[in-house]
């Protein structure tokens, strides 16, 4: 029947890139989406020499609903589909461009849903597949001076569990994936200083991916990696929103602070790709 083929969006980097390489390692074919063609196509080349992956490259901005038909087109034909494109602003939200914001909810919430959707009705027709959307710990509770990204992940990680349940017993398994700190380019891009979280409560982009893919396999609804990480996602679903929501500013203005300090040269809210 051939290798299946999975389509992977923000494979540039960081997660993705790491969720496209474990795909490729364990016998699929890929379709890679972000808008970095020059890494796409250097990641292809090297999973093509390296795993024998036919990759097909697919730059794409996916808050422009043009780019964002054309994935979606090619995201019916696919045996797995991997939501891990989006990106976070940080910083005060009245502060923030709201252009900005509203690009994010569109990446990080439109295209999830309209991906999916794509997906899901080909694969229910099909009696197979499998849809990988990741989220975050940040969908855990409100998130101040991340307040839209954490809004979209919650978004994203009620979407999937619900689309879980509804594609029960259909053939096709729906997981949702919440990391959290994860080592990547995000923190750095969205200035946002990594000093004040312990190095313990940090993973590598790798054991996330396999993580997801591994629960995906068993369609399971929800994954968080690492044991400490349930811990923390479980503590936050049942602790009082007062409560969480201090906790989790106070812990973003250090993270503010460490990063403004460390970078005198740029002050303003920056954003990245996940």
């Amino acid at each position: 029947m051939g290798r299946p083929l999975a389509l992977v969006t923000g494979a540039s980097t960081g997660i993705g890139e790491q969720l496209a390489r474990v795909l490729a390692e364990r016998g699929h074919d890929l379709v890679l989406v972000a808008r970095d063609r020059a890494r796409l196509e250097a990641l292809a080349k090297e999973l093509g020499e390296a795993r024998g992956a036919t990759c097909e490259v697919l730059p794409a901005d996916l808050t422009d609903p043009g780019q964002l038909a054309a994935v979606e087109a090619r995201a019916g034909a696919v045996d797995v589909l991997v939501n891990n494109a989006g990106f976070g602003t940080y910083g005060p939200f009245v502060e923030l461009d709201v252009d900005g914001e509203d690009r994010e909810v569109r990446l990080n919430v439109i295209a999830v849903v309209r991906l999916t959707h794509a997906a899901a009705r080909a694969m229910v027709g099909r009696g197979r597949g499998g849809i990988l959307n990741v989220a975050s710990l940040a969908a855990f509770q409100p998130t101040p001076y991340d307040a839209t990204y954490g809004a979209t992940k919650a978004f994203v990680f009620s979407f999937t569990q619900a689309i879980h349940e509804e594609l029960r017993g259909t053939g096709v398994a729906v997981t949702v994936l919440c990391p959290g700190f994860t080592r990547t380019e995000f923190q750095a891009r969205a200035g946002v200083g990594t000093d004040p979280v312990p190095s313990f409560m940090w993973q590598e982009a790798d054991e996330v991916a396999r993580a997801g893919l591994d629960g995906l396999a068993k369609n399971r609804a929800v994954v968080i990696p690492g044991v400490l990480n349930r811990v923390v996602g479980n503590v936050s679903l049942v602790t009082p929103g007062a409560l969480t929501r201090r906790v989790v500013s106070v812990v973003a203005r250090r993270q503010r602070d460490a990063a403004q300090a460390g970078s005198s040269r740029d002050t303003e809210p920056r954003r990245d790709s996940t």
